[in-house]
């Protein structure tokens, strides 16, 4: 698995492109319009601060950021399973765009593309090589003028003999006549979405509006939205959420879940171990400390991370995550399994230890059974632990009832001493 990080400033675009992987996207900040390939449909919906979406790999998909004065920041997933095996991870293709990254359209031959869009060489130069910025461009949902578009056109730094001559690369000997009939100042009356009705045979503008009304619905599955949902698990310290494939079917697709954790200033998820799958995070908010330990026993990392670093917990690595006392502390991120995690609490109200409380796991720290069970047992909350007592008034509670024991027994010379649990089972 890797994570990625888009940011897209106010009226932007995402130019349309496919992926080598799956992909899914969580909206961390704004707003955004995205449209893609479901079925042989397209399909667009519009996700909020919250919302997590499923794309397919190999699904053509583009992006618009629709906030008002606002700056998009998405966190995504990709799964390079499905890669080539060769080169890098995963690899984007652009259907859209020119220069870098190029359109895959651009590497045919022009009398390819000149068959298959039913075009003239003129008209495809014009389309094809009119993008030159890049794969996220400035965006505006309103048709501009003739003359606003050869405006736009020249914010890449082309003038016309420039652009000319780079269309001049898509006409083929022999062609020069035409030109020759063009004018100099005559103005592109071609745009990509004509070009591309003409290729799947639409009839015209008002025939591909309607096309797209009809299928902008379509049947794929909603958005999930993190924020409006339940926590699975809740108290007065914080809560967490975790998404699997029961949750949001499209999951199951790229076997990925998704979490989200929010703790109280100071509070504590418990030391617990993932028993199906590795886990990639990623701080959102606040400031934390996060320990993870070796299977011999010895610490492996105890890390303090701030808004927007990333952590990775190995699977059956034990770990703990501890907000700062300053505020509150909220972390996301991703499993590498979308069927239900169940996390194993090593302390707790609802852990390993006190589940199988008893002489045989007393026997095995070594210690007293009454000890021990003290010991389990003291912690009366479960999964997300509260902050850490004073030491002083810790010792003075335990001083406190270790005083009421003795009142009770008395300290008499001749009494004997309990044995330990593990010399009782080694005589038994």
């Amino acid at each position: 698995m890797h994570l990625g990080f888009i940011t897209m400033e106010p009226r932007t675009l995402f130019v349309p492109h496919y992926l080598g992987s799956n992909v899914i996207l969580f909206v961390r900040r704004g707003e955004v319009k995205v449209g893609y390939i479901y079925k042989d449909e397209l399909v667009e919906r519009k996700l909020k601060m919250g919302d997590v979406l499923h794309i397919d790999a190999g699904s053509t998909f583009y992006m618009v950021n629709t906030g008002k004065g606002q700056r998009l920041q998405i966190i995504c997933s990709i799964d390079a399973s499905d890669s080539l095996g060769f080169g890098p991870p995963y690899l984007s293709f652009f259907l859209g765009g020119a220069g870098h990254q190029a359109s895959v359209l651009a590497g045919f031959e022009p009398k390819t593309l000149a068959m298959a869009f039913n075009a003239t060489y003129d008209e495809l130069a014009r389309v094809i090589l009119a993008q030159t910025r890049g794969p996220i461009v400035y965006y505006t949902a309103e048709e501009p003028e003739s003359g606003g578009k050869e405006e736009r056109g020249q914010g890449n730094g082309l003038d016309k003999g420039s652009r000319r001559r780079e269309a001049g690369a898509w006409r083929p000997g022999g062609r020069g006549e035409e030109d020759d009939e063009a004018g100099e100042d005559a103005l592109p009356t071609w745009s990509w979405r004509k070009l591309v009705n003409r290729f799947i045979g639409g009839a015209g503008g008002v025939t591909a509006e309607a096309n797209k009304k009809d299928k902008k619905k379509g049947g794929a599955p909603k958005p999930y939205n993190l924020y409006d949902s339940e926590p699975g698990f809740r108290n007065t310290y914080g809560w967490t959420i975790a998404v699997d494939k029961h949750d949001y079917e499209p999951l199951k697709h790229s076997d990925i879940g998704v979490y989200l954790v929010n703790l109280t200033a100071g509070s504590m998820l418990a030391p617990h171990v993932n028993p199906r799958a590795t886990e990639y995070g990623v701080v959102l908010g606040g400031e934390g400390k996060i320990q993870v330990v070796f299977p011999n026993g010895s610490l492996a990392m105890s890390a303090v991370v701030r808004a927007g670093d990333v952590f990775w917990i190995p699977r059956f690595f034990a770990f703990c995550q501890v907000a700062a006392r300053g505020g509150p502390f909220e972390f996301f991120g991703f499993t590498t399994s979308a069927r239900r995690n169940r996390p194993q609490f090593l302390v707790g109200a609802t852990s390993v230890l006190r589940a199988m409380l008893g002489p045989e796991v007393a026997a095995g720290f070594g210690a007293r059974e009454k000890e021990f069970r003290e010991l389990v047992l003291a912690q009366e909350e479960a999964l997300i632990l509260p902050s850490f007592p004073d030491t002083g008034k810790r010792e003075k509670e335990k001083h406190g009832r270790k005083g009421k024991e003795e009142e009770e027994h008395g300290k008499g010379k001749g009494r004997r001493e309990a044995p330990l649990v593990i010399e009782q089972v080694a005589k038994e």
